[in-house]
């Protein structure tokens, strides 16, 4: 049931879009068009005569953060919308009307319990940067180091909970009357874009995840990440190294440093893949105001990026699919992307793999006419996706973290390199990855990881035959009637005795191989042969 909060935040919405002349917004929207007439009698800005990309700025920025997030996101798709639409709305990155600096210096004393001049030898009361859930000031610590203080607006986690509330109260309206929400599960999406923003709320989990990747990025040529100052940290301050750099987008100024831009656009793409599948701890949301560039050697620039509350992982699964969907979409391997997105139950188990290739096909080969250069993994992921509905693809929702900052890469290398092939640069990571999954390292490495447990296994394995045979004779006494059924069963159960020996003794022997001829770890090899030879032994009816 609809509460009184969420009719009126919809009203709130709905006089915004007129207020800003984009009332056919809500002509569009079926459940909003009873109400449209009511807000033709409040007054309205003269505004129509402003682009639409600058009404639609203007309106993301009254509706708050949630809508300066999407505002944020759109903006990089410059080929999904018009130029002067994400010119617009890209500056809604750091462009939010700022709070006021005594209502800073104020909310800080009270977090610190101290004055501020106590807490920092300078603190700068003009905020570097505004943005839709905290604001950014300069400031030095006591022994003179540059840092930036993040500190969260005030009141923001109770104006996103009342929005995020309102969109439950949409995806539960469209759960009941659109009939395509079974697919997109709308319910599941607002889950996850819940936990992201409440997470983004916890600034001493933004501080971990910075730790993180800048461990992942240790001594690397492509990515600097700033430190973090712990003890001045809380949950609603972050305090971290000040880093300087050229705004990503700052096009101009890139340019007069005689910056490499093809081989920053390819870095960009480089940092993206190699988070997602060899961290698998990747940056989601990677826009422009998030992103600097330092050009100490303009041949080899550097990125430098901050503000890293929002993170994505991958399951194992997901990241295997993934990969080989990328590379069998290169490799115009129309049958394998059909039956990945079978196998990884992305479509019904029950669907023709044939009609699947030939939908994938249809999709696929029109965009091979292009150069490389100009193929859009954007567009791949939308045509595949559009595709994959018609055969009852659900949306998965772990996988939309990982969509959204893939556009955001695409988006913004192609917006500084409009040649970037992104492909040249992704295969090489790809199909190291992959190599990395299937080698004879990975299964020395897999076996390896495994032995602690499988020790374990074997040691108990006495009790757990005792436990299988007691439960087999309990549930015996059961069932006396038929000596057929009595037959059956203890033939079944020397079959999987069988099969589970079996299983481990040619597990152990095809990898014991594979180690001899591979690896220079023979006491391994020896030990896995002995104990494929001992399974292989039990699994003998007679021993």
């Amino acid at each position: 049931m609809i509460s009184l909060k969420n009719i009126q935040r919809l009203i709130a919405i709905q006089r915004v879009l007129v207020k800003y002349g984009l009332d056919e917004i809500i002509k569009k929207t079926h459940f909003l068009r009873p109400l449209r007439y009511i807000f033709y009698i409040f007054p309205k800005k003269n505004i129509k005569t402003d682009s639409l990309g600058r009404r639609l700025r203007l309106a993301f920025e009254e509706l708050g953060p949630i809508f300066v997030k999407f505002g944020q996101v759109i903006s990089t798709r410059r080929d999904l919308i018009s130029p002067d639409i994400a010119d617009e709305l890209s500056k809604l990155q750091d462009q939010v009307k700022p709070i006021p600096s005594k209502k800073i210096i104020d909310q800080l004393t009270k977090i610190y319990d101290l004055p501020l001049k106590k807490v920092f030898l300078k603190f700068d009361s003009n905020p570097l940067a505004a943005a839709s859930v905290a604001q950014v000031h300069g400031a030095v610590l006591k022994d003179g180091t540059e840092v930036i203080v993040k500190i969260l607006r005030p009141d923001i986690q109770k104006f996103i909970k009342q929005d995020i509330e309102m969109l439950y109260f949409l995806a539960n309206l469209a759960n009941k009357y659109w009939p395509r929400s079974k697919n997109l599960k709308p319910l599941e999406i607002i889950t996850e874009y819940e936990k992201t923003v409440m997470n983004e709320l916890n600034l001493m989990r933004e501080g971990a995840n910075t730790a993180q990747l800048k461990r992942n990025f240790e001594g690397s040529n492509l990515l600097y990440v700033p430190n973090i100052f712990w003890d001045y940290c809380r949950k609603e301050v972050l305090v971290q190294e000040r880093i300087y750099g050229i705004p990503i987008r700052d096009m101009e100024a890139l340019k007069s440093a005689k910056t490499n831009i093809k081989t920053l656009a390819e870095n960009g793409v480089e940092i993206f893949f190699t988070q997602v599948f060899h961290h698998n701890f990747f940056h989601a949301d990677m826009h422009p105001g998030n992103i600097f560039v330092q050009v100490e050697d303009p041949k080899n620039p550097k990125y430098a990026a901050v503000d890293f509350g929002i993170m994505g992982t991958l399951s194992a699964s997901d990241q295997y699919y993934l990969a080989e969907n990328f590379l069998a979409f290169f490799d115009r391997d129309y049958y394998k992307i059909a039956k990945l997105h079978i196998d990884s139950g992305w479509v019904p188990p029950d669907t023709r793999i044939d009609e699947l290739e030939t939908a994938v096909r249809t999709v696929c080969d029109p965009i091979f006419n292009k150069p490389l250069s100009e193929i859009s993994f954007a567009q791949v992921l939308l045509g595949l996706f559009e595709t994959a509905q018609q055969f009852d693809m659900e949306i998965q929702p772990q996988l939309i973290l990982l969509q959204k900052t893939l556009f955001n890469i695409e988006g913004l290398g192609r917006e500084l390199y409009p040649e970037l092939d992104l492909w040249k640069t992704a295969q090489p990571i790809l199909r190291s990855w992959m190599d990395e999954q299937v080698g004879v390292n990975a299964i020395v490495k897999n076996i390896r990881d495994n032995l602690p447990q499988l020790r374990e296994t074997l040691r108990e394995m006495p009790n757990i035959l005792k436990k299988l045979t007691t439960s087999v004779n309990d549930n015996d006494s059961h069932a006396r009637q038929s000596l057929e059924i009595q037959n059956l069963k203890n033939q079944l159960y020397k079959q999987q005795k069988q099969r589970f020996f079996i299983s481990i003794g040619s597990t152990a022997i095809i990898s014991a191989t594979l180690i001899l001829l591979f690896s220079n770890i023979t006491w391994l090899g020896w030990l896995l042969i002995i104990l494929g030879i001992t399974s292989i032994f039990f699994a003998n009816p007679k021993n």
